[in-house]
């Protein structure tokens, strides 16, 4: 952890992110990158297959003992919608149809959306531009924790406690950091997920609603891949404020742990990110990077030095101006 010690409050910086930087030097030097941006043909295909599983998967558990539900929500139905949420993070990116067909990607995103069971896609675009370009920003970017979650979530325990609810932070977070008015599309995505809820309701019953939901508030709480939550942008250096992760568990999530390549082209989808670094293997290789998200999420927990006070914030001018 270097030279960290416990932390009362962020890591107050005062400069630009580093990413749009980055962006310009990297392009000036492999003008080719600019070919791996723009939509991903095979991406739409694996993200429809992935929902189908999952509705024959409510067909599956209507009938099984609730441990047994709960048991395969968190086991393998959590880890396809949590999947799901990265395939939203990477359709809000419009890597589904490009750029030109943007109100396509919003719909697909509302498809994408339906196996985790509450409306999310539409109302993530709406802050994720923000977390992108205001990287780190007050006010802005509600990937920030709180004050409050910062003083709180101090010990092991608590610190448990926040990784648990975390699906519940990132639903109140936006409504107290940076509130915007619900949109039109908002509107949509909620009629179209609350009509699929009752469908399957009212074919299969109870449990397969469950099933759903369940598995995406578990996956997205203390599961192994719900380490991408902190290693992506917790200080576990100081001075980085973005990270990557290089393991196996990139298969199963669009690549989301190159997440420093990401952040540097968020125009290219996950499935070529790595390429990204095989291109400018020496904008990468040096920068330090996590190998397990498992791992992460121990050190969280037990190390002191980390905590939800462990990021990187900074004032961005539209903070000022408001």
């Amino acid at each position: 952890m270097g030279n960290m010690v416990v932390r009362s409050n962020f890591e107050w910086v005062y400069t630009d992110q580093p990413h749009s930087d980055r962006r310009k030097e990297i392009l000036a030097k492999y003008p080719q990158i600019k070919n791996l941006m723009g939509p991903d043909p095979r991406f739409k295909w694996i993200v429809s297959f992935m929902v189908m599983v999952q509705i024959l998967s409510c067909f599956v558990v209507r009938d099984l003992p609730w441990k047994w539900l709960l048991f395969w929500s968190y086991a393998f139905g959590g880890v396809i919608n949590h999947s799901l949420t990265l395939a939203i993070h990477d359709i809000s990116h419009n890597v589904a149809f490009g750029n030109k067909s943007a109100r396509w990607n919003r719909f697909f995103g509302m498809f994408a959306n339906l196996p985790i069971g509450v409306p999310y896609s539409t109302s993530f675009k709406k802050y994720h531009i923000d977390h992108h370009r205001y990287l780190g920003g007050d006010g802005l970017d509600v990937d920030i924790p709180t004050d409050f979650e910062g003083r709180f979530f101090c010990s092991p325990m608590r610190k448990v406690l926040w990784i648990v609810i975390q699906p519940l932070l990132y639903v109140l977070r936006p409504l107290y950091v940076n509130p915007k008015p619900i949109t039109h599309l908002e509107i949509i995505n909620a009629l179209v997920q609350f009509s699929f809820d009752l469908i399957i309701y009212y074919l299969w019953g109870l449990k397969p609603v469950a099933y759903l939901i369940a598995g995406s508030c578990l996956s997205m709480g203390f599961h192994p891949i719900s380490g991408h939550f902190i290693a992506e942008h917790y200080m576990f250096l100081k001075g980085y404020e973005t990270y990557s992760y290089y393991g196996p568990l990139n298969l199963l999530t669009f690549n989301v742990g190159y997440h420093m390549e990401h952040h540097d082209f968020p125009s290219i989808p996950g499935s070529k990110l790595p390429l990204v670094r095989k291109i400018a293997p020496e904008y990468y290789d040096t920068l330090p990077y996590h190998s397990s998200w498992g791992r992460v999420l121990w050190d969280f927990i037990f190390c002191k030095e980390l905590g939800p006070f462990s990021r990187v914030k900074r004032e961005c001018e539209l903070a000022k101006k408001d």
